[in-house]
C-alpha cells in the first residue's frame, strides 16, 4: 500500500465543498492551508500566533487542500469507510459525490475534477488545479497535521487539535474555553469565516439557561461551543450520519454532554427552544425559515450563517417573512451570518 497526496488549488468560498466532497469519496486525512484565515489568526491581537514579515504574504491567496488516499494494488479504495455511510439522502448528494469501488490514479484525478467541475456551478473553485505526489506511509498522518494549530474563534473559545492539549492547557487563561477538534474530518474544524462568524453570536448572546438545537450540526463545534459556555441543554441534528458519527466522538473528546442525532429541524426532539442555530447554506435556510418560529419559545433567538454575499437577500427575505426579527448581522470577507429573535 502506498499513500497519495492530493493538492487542490481553490478559494475559500469553495473549500468547504471540496473538503466535504474528498471525504465523501473516501480521504483518510484532510489538510487546508488558507492564506487568508492565517492572516487573521496574525492579525488577532488576542492572538499567541506569530510569523516572520513576508510569511504570509508568500503563501499568496488561493486555499491549498492536501487530501490523503491510500493505494492498493487494484488503485485506490473509493468511497465511505462504511456501509452504512453511503447515505443516499445524505450531504454526498448535492454535488453528487458518493462513489465506490477502485480506480486508478488517472481516473480518480479525472474523477476529482469532474466533481470540482460540479461544485464550479454553485461556487467560484478559482484555480482549480489538482495534483499530487506519494508520501512516505510513516510521513503521511504528520503531513496534514502540519498547518492546523490552536486559534481564538470567538473573545472565550479557542479551537485547538488534540495533539496540543498539554501545550494549550499550560497556557490556558482564566475564563477561556478549549474546544478540541482534529482537521482529519471535512465537517467543520472552524476555520471558516461561517463558523468562527456564530461562534461570536453564540459568546455574545448565549444564556446559561439556554435550550439549544444546532441544526446540520457537522462536526458538532458549535454545539461544542454552546455546552463549553453553559447552555442548559444542547441538541444536535444533521441529515448526514457521517457527520453525526464525528459530532458524537467530539462531543466524547471534550467531555460535554450534546444529544446527536441524525435528523433535520422537523426532527426536532423538544417542542420549543430559546435558540436555534443554522450554520448550513442560504437556500436551507430559505427553505427551514418558516418552520424556525414554532420551534423558538416566547423570545427565542436564531442564529444562522453559510450566507455566501450574492445569495443573501434568499435568507434574509425568508426569515424575515417567518416573521423574525433582524437584531444584529456580520460578514467576514464574502460570507454573511445573521442574528434574529422571534418577534
Amino acid at each position: 500500500m502506498k499513500w497519495v497526496e492530493i493538492e487542490i488549488v481553490t478559494t475559500e468560498e469553495a473549500s468547504d465543498a471540496i473538503c466535504e466532497m474528498l471525504s465523501q469519496l473516501g480521504a483518510d486525512g484532510i489538510a487546508v492551508c488558507d492564506p487568508l484565515e492565517i492572516k487573521r489568526i496574525i492579525d488577532d491581537p488576542d492572538s499567541l500566533a506569530y510569523a516572520d514579515d513576508g510569511f504570509v504574504d508568500s503563501l499568496g491567496s488561493d486555499v491549498t487542500i492536501h487530501a490523503y488516499f491510500a493505494e492498493f494494488d487494484d488503485g485506490i479504495r473509493l468511497g465511505a469507510k462504511e456501509e452504512e455511510y453511503s447515505n443516499p439522502e445524505g450531504v454526498g448528494t448535492i454535488y453528487g459525490n458518493i462513489a465506490t469501488g477502485s480506480k486508478s490514479l488517472p481516473d480518480t484525478i479525472k474523477l476529482l475534477e469532474e466533481r470540482l467541475s460540479a461544485i464550479s456551478e454553485f461556487l467560484p473553485v478559482g484555480n482549480g488545479k489538482v495534483g499530487y505526489k506519494y508520501v512516505k506511509d510513516e510521513d503521511w498522518e504528520n503531513e496534514w497535521k502540519k498547518d492546523y494549530h490552536a486559534f481564538p474563534v470567538s473573545d472565550r473559545v479557542i479551537i485547538a487539535p488534540t495533539w496540543e492539549r498539554e501545550e494549550v492547557e499550560a497556557k490556558k487563561e482564566d475564563g477561556k474555553k478549549i474546544v478540541y477538534l482534529d482537521p482529519g474530518s471535512a465537517f467543520g474544524t472552524g476555520t471558516h469565516e461561517t463558523t468562527s462568524m456564530c461562534a461570536e453570536f453564540i459568546d455574545e448572546h448565549m444564556k446559561t439557561d439556554d435550550s439549544v438545537l444546532d441544526v446540520g450540526c457537522g462536526s458538532g463545534i458549535l454545539s461544542i461551543i454552546c455546552a463549553k459556555l453553559g447552555a442548559t441543554d444542547v441538541e444536535a441534528c444533521d441529515i448526514d450520519r457521517m457527520a453525526v458519527d464525528v459530532a458524537i466522538e467530539n462531543c466524547k473528546e471534550n467531555d460535554v454532554t450534546v444529544d446527536c442525532y441524525t435528523g433535520e429541524l422537523k426532527d426536532a426532539k423538544k417542542e420549543g427552544y430559546s435558540l436555534i442555530i443554522a450554520n448550513i447554506v442560504a437556500e436551507i435556510i430559505a427553505s427551514i425559515a418558516p418552520l424556525v418560529p414554532g420551534k423558538l419559545l416566547p423570545g427565542g433567538r436564531f442564529i444562522c450563517s453559510g450566507i455566501i454575499d450574492h445569495k443573501k437577500e434568499i435568507a434574509l427575505s425568508a426569515c424575515k417573512e417567518a416573521g423574525l426579527k433582524l437584531v444584529e448581522e456580520k460578514q467576514k470577507g464574502d460570507w454573511h451570518a445573521y442574528y434574529f429573535e422571534k418577534a
